[in-house]
């Protein structure tokens, strides 16, 4: 909801900023008077009604305009990526869950008779959540080609990070079917 707000303020300063824009520019051109621009410098002074007119649009676009700089300045530390913190004797540590995922494709990838493999990863109190969807071969018995897995990737994961893994979950998600081999037919 904020980000669509933040998009439409910015589109309205956008389109107050063109048209002050080209205002100024139809001046700088003499497309404008210099006694139609007398005339509103005099309206903008000496008459309340246009006075407060300009003081309001003034007032917004001043104000638009500092939430997008404070935007502008924030935004580096607003949008991190998702990642697992660690401090050490030496200094700070931070792995991104991307990169544990790709670890725990790596192993997984190690068993034999997987053919596709997607992870995600959470973090919780107890050590990482490991979730693992894979399609298979259907060739190797399912509870102990997900038994190696599941070990492989917690132990892969916890030497490699130095992380504790909570539980590692393997979903199989179908079994590749077998294409038949095409033979081709041999003319003499």
């Amino acid at each position: 909801m904020v980000k669509v707000l933040d998009r439409l303020l910015l589109f309205l300063l956008s389109v107050v900023v063109l048209i002050a824009s080209l205002v100024l520019l139809f001046a700088a051109f003499g497309l404008i008077s210099y006694q139609q621009a007398g005339n509103f410098v005099h309206d903008v002074y000496y008459e309340m009604n246009a006075a407060v007119i300009f003081i309001s649009v003034t007032l917004v676009v001043a104000l638009l305009s500092i939430r997008f700089l404070y935007l502008s300045v924030r935004r580096g530390a607003g949008e991190s990526v998702p990642s697992i913190d660690q401090r050490t004797e030496i200094g700070d540590i931070r792995i991104s869950l991307d990169t544990v995922e790709n670890l725990s494709l790596k192993a997984a990838n190690r068993t034999r008779g997987v053919k596709d493999l997607r992870a995600r990863v959470k973090v919780s109190q107890a050590g990482l959540e490991i979730i693992i969807r894979a399609i298979v071969d259907g060739e190797s018995p399912i509870p102990r080609l997900t038994e190696e897995m599941q070990a492989n990737v917690k132990k892969h994961i916890e030497e490699i990070t130095g992380i504790p893994v909570a539980f590692v979950s393997v979903f199989i998600a179908n079994i590749q079917q077998q294409t038949s081999p095409t033979f081709k037919s041999r003319v003499e």
